[in-house]
């Protein structure tokens, strides 16, 4: 089974598919050549989305981590634990980039603020493991677990709350498979067991359409698509300009070629640095601090032997307590003669 994603943000997107062997591939669909490719080095991959704010593929893995990624990077960006011991069921990212929601086996919902990669709060399902989630153009969250389908509030985001937006059931129809808003519209998309449904969720699509972004106008005729195609052939960005932080294309180098190198050169020291301290908090989490001679198969047996009772012991405890009297009435006697000369 493989995944696969598109870039809406880039005029000619560009695919990212992921399968049972970990191997991520990019591929231009303009011109068919393979971008690249990345090996997660983490196993199978079932669960994939991508970032609508920078573009960045997210990866669900069976670890329970989730690894952020990039064309141009051969290794991982951001590399998140959100569910231990847990594999990744679903993932979902809000259009602005802050929040990402994650499902796990532990039929847990974990909301993250990926502007600082930390755990906010979390939500419980039942009827099973969240299968499916997604983000409407306007911030509510749904959730398909089992023969469910939950839909919460845009302020669960930021901020748990106690109760839903609204919920519906599939009886005899689970689990539920996938859960998709349809963009522009207050409709919710149901795929289950025997087929597709859609229900109406208030307020969970953009109301102001823009028919002045990349194939965003529902009434576009043929002459306006082709337009559009040959529009995006001329606009086409190059899958280098996928990072992070997207603003950065925008803005101005200095014009010092020293300046920039010294700069290049300063944030790669700081990544070594960063690198090097995460490989030493490892080595000291692994290494066990442990007392000299203290785990030495004698010193063992010797305490042992201490909370060992029997009747050589007792004797060899009566012998030691009457040489300490027999002592202690010699120093009193010694004493007595002194003072009587």
């Amino acid at each position: 089974k493989t995944k696969t994603k598109t870039k809406p943000l880039h005029p000619i997107p560009t695919p990212a598919t992921v399968g049972h062997s970990g191997m991520l591939q990019y591929q231009d669909t303009s011109t068919g050549e393979l971008i690249s490719q990345h090996r997660t080095k983490l196993g199978p991959c079932h669960v994939m989305r991508q970032n609508p704010f920078n573009s960045v593929i997210h990866l669900g893995h069976t670890n329970g981590t989730v690894t952020l990624w990039s064309p141009s990077s051969s290794e991982y960006l951001v590399k998140l634990l959100c569910h231990k011991g847990n594999p990744i069921t679903s993932l979902a990212i809000d259009r602005n980039g802050r929040y990402m929601a994650t499902g796990g086996g532990d039929s847990k919902v974990k909301i993250w603020d990926l502007r600082t990669y930390k755990e906010l709060h979390s939500y419980a399902t039942y009827g099973g493991p969240p299968t499916s989630l997604d983000i409407s153009q306007t911030g509510i969250l749904g959730v398909g677990h089992g023969c469910h389908a939950t839909f919460w509030k845009p302020d669960a985001l930021s901020q748990k709350l106690k109760e839903p937006y609204m919920k519906h059931t599939l009886p005899g129809k689970g689990p539920l498979e996938s859960l998709r808003f349809r963009p522009f519209e207050d409709v919710c998309g149901l795929g289950h067991a025997r087929g597709i449904a859609s229900i109406v969720v208030p307020g969970s699509g953009e109301p102001n359409l823009d028919s002045m972004e990349h194939f965003t106008n529902p009434y576009m005729d043929n002459r306006q698509r082709r337009e559009a195609e040959v529009r995006s052939l001329l606009e086409k960005l190059s899958p280098d300009m996928i990072a992070l932080d997207p603003d950065v294309i925008g803005s101005v180098e200095e014009s010092n070629s020293i300046l920039r190198r010294q700069r290049l050169r300063d944030l790669a020291e700081e990544a070594d640095a960063r690198k090097e301290a995460e490989r030493d908090m490892e080595k000291n989490k692994k290494e066990k601090k442990r007392m000299r001679g203290r785990s030495k198969i004698a010193k063992k047996l010797q305490r042992k032997q201490k909370n060992i009772v029997d009747d050589n012991v007792n004797k060899l405890r009566e012998a030691r307590e009457r040489e300490k009297a027999e002592k202690e009435r010699a120093r009193r006697r010694a004493s007595g003669e002194g003072e009587g000369d």
